[in-house]
C-alpha cells in the first residue's frame, strides 16, 4: 500500500483529533508550497492577508471567514509542530470524558471566542488601540480544549518524561502563567487569544457541570449544514413475495466481507492501526472505497 493510501486510510479511521491535525498540517503546508513555487516566477502572493484575523474589526466585512480560518494556519514549521503536539495530547484527554462532536464544537467555538477577545482587546486597551496586527494559529482553540478538560478533571494524574506524575491543573496553570508573563513582550495579540481560549474552555466545563452544554446550538448548526450536503438515497419500490417455507440463507460474499471488516476494526480498537498486516490494510482500504 502506498504512503498516500495509508494516510488516507488513517484519516478515514481517525477521530476528530487526528482529522484536526491533518487539516492543520495540510493548510500549513499547501499555501507555503504554492507561495514558494510562485516566487520562482517572480510572483508575490501573501495568502495570510486573506486567512489571518485582523485586529481591525472592519476587516471582517470582507473576510468574515477569518474568525475561523486563522485557527487552521500557522506562521512557521515550529509554530504548527508545537501546537499539534499539544493538540494531540489534550485532544486525547478530552475524549476520555466527552464525545468527538463536543471536541470539534469546542475547538471551533474556542477559536471564535479567542478571536473575538483578541479583536476586543485592541479596541479597549490604550496600549494596543493604535496597532494594526494579524493573528494566525490554533493556540486559542487548543487552550480552550486544555482548560475545558483541566477544569472538568483538575486532579487527573499525568505522567511526563523527566518530571514524573503531576496533576492536570498544574499544566493548565503553567500555560496560563506563561501567557500572562508574555503580555509584556512580543506577540501580545497571540497571548491574548490564548487567554481568551482558556476562558472559554473554563466556561464550557463549568457550565457542563451544571448540565448545560454551551456548544449544543453550534453542534446542531453544524449537523444541519452537513445534512444539507448529504445525498438523499432514494429507496426503490420492491415487490414482496410471501414464502411459506423458510430455508436458512447461505452467507453472501458481502456478509463475509462485513464480518472481516468488523474483525479488523476490532483489532484496531484493541491494538491500534499499526498492528494490522499489509493485507489487512489493503483489504480495509478497498472496502472503504466500495
Amino acid at each position: 500500500m502506498s504512503i498516500l493510501k495509508e494516510l488516507k486510510q488513517q484519516y478515514i479511521l481517525g477521530g476528530v483529533t487526528e482529522k484536526l491535525i491533518y487539516w492543520n498540517v495540510a493548510l500549513f503546508a499547501i499555501p507555503w508550497i504554492i507561495k514558494g513555487l510562485l516566487s520562482l516566477f517572480g510572483i508575490g502572493f501573501n495568502f495570510t492577508d486573506y486567512i489571518s484575523l485582523s485586529s481591525n474589526p472592519s476587516d471582517l466585512a470582507w473576510k468574515p471567514w477569518s474568525v475561523i480560518s486563522y485557527a487552521f494556519f500557522h506562521a512557521d514549521i515550529f509554530h504548527v509542530l508545537f501546537n499539534l503536539i499539544i493538540l494531540n495530547f489534550v485532544g486525547r484527554l478530552f475524549l476520555t470524558f466527552f464525545t468527538q462532536k463536543q471536541l470539534l464544537s469546542l475547538y471551533l467555538m474556542g477559536a471564535i471566542f479567542a478571536g473575538l477577545i483578541y479583536i476586543l482587546s485592541y479596541l479597549l486597551f490604550p496600549a494596543l488601540s493604535n496597532q494594526l496586527v494579524t493573528l494566525v494559529g490554533a493556540s486559542g482553540a487548543i487552550m480552550a480544549v486544555l482548560f475545558a478538560v483541566s477544569s472538568y478533571a483538575p486532579y487527573m494524574q499525568i505522567r511526563l518524561l523527566l518530571i514524573g506524575n503531576i496533576k492536570l491543573w498544574h499544566i493548565a496553570v503553567f500555560y496560563l502563567v506563561i501567557d500572562l508573563i508574555s503580555l509584556s513582550y512580543t506577540n501580545v495579540g497571540g497571548h491574548i487569544a490564548h487567554l481568551g481560549g482558556a476562558l472559554f474552555g473554563y466556561l464550557y466545563a463549568s457550565q457542563l457541570k451544571k448540565g448545560t452544554d454551551i456548544t449544543k446550538g453550534f453542534t446542531s448548526l453544524m449537523d444541519s449544514i452537513v445534512n444539507l450536503f448529504k445525498a438523499k438515497k432514494n429507496t426503490p419500490f420492491k415487490k414482496v413475495h410471501k414464502n411459506t417455507t423458510y430455508t436458512k440463507p447461505k452467507p453472501s460474499p458481502k456478509d463475509k466481507s462485513q464480518q472481516q471488516i468488523d474483525e479488523i476494526l476490532d483489532k484496531i480498537s484493541k491494538s491500534g492501526y499499526d498492528s494490522l498486516t499489509k493485507d489487512e490494510k489493503e483489504f480495509l482500504f478497498k472496502a472503504g472505497k466500495s
